[in-house]
């Protein structure tokens, strides 16, 4: 069974593979979550299901290593952000990998929405665009003020890759420490 199998299953509590430890009680522990999603938060419903299970299935693991998930700086990977607050990246998108510290990886999450590569040529703007990398299926805009470290456990499978020494990868990183080192606050003074 793949990752998505595997979470199907669990959420739908049908069995899963025994090498996956599953808590006592979390047959009711999904529906009551349901409960609350379906009330509260209707439009997210399945985004949260699948990082409950993802949460469940991985959340114990130090790394992606665990569950055969190697990753690299540079690398393209799909990977569960969990639950979200507004205007932060959440649930299952595609990020870029930064750096790699501590069983930790350094990513900016990143998307494929119109909207967002349109608003990227804003004036320092904290939207980049990347185009298109090879095995990815549209032109991609990263969220540089979404950047922060993850574990790797969170990673699901990884897609493409930008090498680390290449142009675009060096003006990533520019864009990073500018983002960092100037004040680029809205009118909220956030």
């Amino acid at each position: 069974m793949n990752y998505d199998q595997i979470s199907n299953a669990l959420l739908e509590n049908r069995r899963i593979p025994d090498c996956y430890e599953v808590p006592a009680g979390w047959s009711d522990y999904v529906e009551s979550r349901r409960t609350v999603y379906g009330q509260f938060l209707p439009n997210y419903l399945q985004p949260n299901m699948r990082s409950e299970a993802m949460w469940v299935l991985r959340g114990k693991c130090h790394s992606g290593e665990e569950v055969g998930i190697y990753v690299h700086r540079g690398d393209i990977c799909w990977m569960d952000f969990g639950q979200s607050f507004l205007e932060e990246m959440g649930y299952q998108h595609f990020g870029l990998v930064m750096a790699l510290c501590n069983k930790k990886a350094l990513v900016i999450p990143m998307t494929s929405n119109k909207e967002a590569f349109i608003r990227s040529e804003e004036k320092y703007s904290h939207l980049m665009r990347i185009g298109q990398p090879e095995g990815l299926d549209k032109p991609s805009t990263l969220f540089l003020n979404d950047l922060r470290f993850i574990n790797t456990a969170r990673i699901l499978k990884i897609r493409s890759r930008i090498d680390p020494e290449s142009g675009l990868f060096q003006e990533i990183q520019k864009r990073v420490i500018d983002l960092l080192i100037h004040d680029h606050g809205t009118k909220a003074g956030i």
